[in-house]
């Protein structure tokens, strides 16, 4: 049988026999690494979506995006609109949360038009008649260095008129 290298001592390395305080540490991180693993499983980084709604006379406006996402990650928002009267001009107005330490990456079906209006982001949608549906789709990439919590409100507007509004929180971990 050959040596052992220099500075390995085969009682303490192979037959794992010496201080037995050793080993908690490695246990303790390997507990660590299953605890955030397992709150990993139950969403609590985020990622998941969720919906939050808000019916008026008007219309029904549902947000289904995360409202937990960590950095780095690509995730998509769907603003859905069922008209219960006409919408001769209908907008979407989303708080600036929705975009401070993000990129917007796609947006579909495109805007009529698309502006500012106080710091909010403002999507024209055009007419949405009585009865139908309008699905608007986001997709975002969350900036590594960007960690925290903010406002992503949105609202409903039919031209100047204000129809609803969905008030959310969203957080981003590192």
């Amino acid at each position: 049988m050959a040596d052992p290298p220099d500075g390995i001592v085969l009682r303490r390395h192979r037959e794992l026999q010496g201080p037995a305080r050793r080993i908690w540490p490695r246990r303790a991180l390997i507990g660590l690494l299953v605890v955030l693993s397992v709150l990993g499983l139950a969403n609590v980084f985020g990622q998941r979506p969720q919906t939050i709604d808000a019916t008026a006379p008007a219309a029904t406006l549902k947000v289904y995006a995360p409202a937990r996402v960590r950095s780095g990650l690509l995730y998509e928002a769907r603003f859905t609109i069922r008209a219960n009267d006409d919408l001769k001009s209908a907008a979407l107005l989303l708080s600036p949360g929705w975009g401070e330490g993000q990129s917007m990456n796609t947006i579909e079906p495109s805007p009529v038009s698309e502006a500012s209006r106080n710091g909010d982001f403002l999507f024209k949608l055009g007419h949405i008649s009585k009865g139908y549906i309008f699905r608007f789709f986001m997709q975002f990439q969350v900036n590594p260095t960007n960690v925290g919590r903010r406002s992503q409100n949105v609202a409903l507007y039919d031209g100047n008129t204000r129809i609803l509004a969905v008030h959310r929180r969203f957080t981003v971990f590192p």
